[in-house]
């Protein structure tokens, strides 16, 4: 599987995201939805038509989802490009797998990463294993895709995905796992190969924080301030999650993600 395959391509997806998931009215989305209701800014084409003015319009939500590529596999392979429009007949199934496709894509996209860290050779037989399997599971029919113990897979990836992290960062860092970090004062902080798995950091102030190596596999970066932090090296970080923070030119990431429009200079 290669990296683009792991990336959305909305222009080859039915705007899944925007009809199968619901949100509720809140400081991420201007108003309710229900699942499998389309998205009131959803255009025929299946494009968003305010994707140019999302922030402003109190759409902060959609900037921060990711599919990891599952809408368009969804769309164009396990649905062989019938869209939920022409063929009404696949609502149901199509909105039903996109969520576990999404899981099953997110565990793939970690999984790649984990492959390309050398120090994490010794669980790279393994994370083949389970690259391979995710993506079998992935590649399963409608019904059984819905099917799938997800959670359950889930947690042998995760598992495998922490050894392959604590072989990198080796003992050093601190331990901060699930921590509330809500609003904390991180300014400068030493976070060096630290475990920020799943740390809730929702507004905390990382300004100038050093991030290089640390695991922030399901870190809740939103509104944290990010100006002048070294995130190079960190272990998982997402798109989506450099998308719900806050930072500046002076910030640094790893390759291959890129600097928010929304930052500052």
């Amino acid at each position: 599987m290669t990296g683009n395959a792991l990336r959305a391509d909305c222009a080859n997806c039915f705007g899944l995201c925007c009809v199968a998931l619901p949100f509720a009215a809140s400081a991420d989305f201007a108003v309710d939805k229900d699942a499998g209701t389309p998205c009131r800014n959803l255009l025929g084409d299946f494009r968003c038509g305010i994707h140019a003015r999302l922030r402003d319009e109190g759409f902060t939500g959609c900037t921060v989802f990711d599919c990891f590529g599952a809408g368009q596999r969804i769309s164009q392979e396990t649905f062989g490009g019938r869209d939920w429009r022409r063929a009404p007949e696949t609502r149901e199934a199509m909105f039903a797998a996109f969520p576990v496709m999404r899981q099953l894509h997110e565990l793939l996209f970690h999984l790649t990463q984990a492959l390309a860290l050398p120090a994490a050779h010794p669980v790279h037989d393994d994370l083949r294993a389970a690259l391979e399997e995710t993506d079998r599971m992935a590649g399963s029919d409608p019904a059984d895709l819905v099917r799938l113990d997800v959670a359950g897979h889930r947690e042998r990836v995760s598992a495998l995905l922490l050894r392959a992290s604590e072989l990198v960062r080796g003992k050093r860092g601190k331990n901060r796992r699930g921590a509330d970090l809500i609003g904390a004062k991180l300014r400068g902080a030493d976070l060096r190969a630290a475990n920020l798995r799943g740390a809730y950091l929702i507004g905390a102030d990382l300004r100038r924080a050093d991030l290089r190596q640390a695991d922030l596999i399901g870190a809740d970066f939103r509104g944290a301030d990010l100006a002048g932090a070294d995130l190079t090296g960190s272990l998982f970080l997402t798109q989506a999650q450099v998308n719900a923070a806050q930072g500046d030119g002076t910030t640094r990431l790893p390759e291959g993600l890129d600097r928010p429009a929304h930052w500052r200079p």
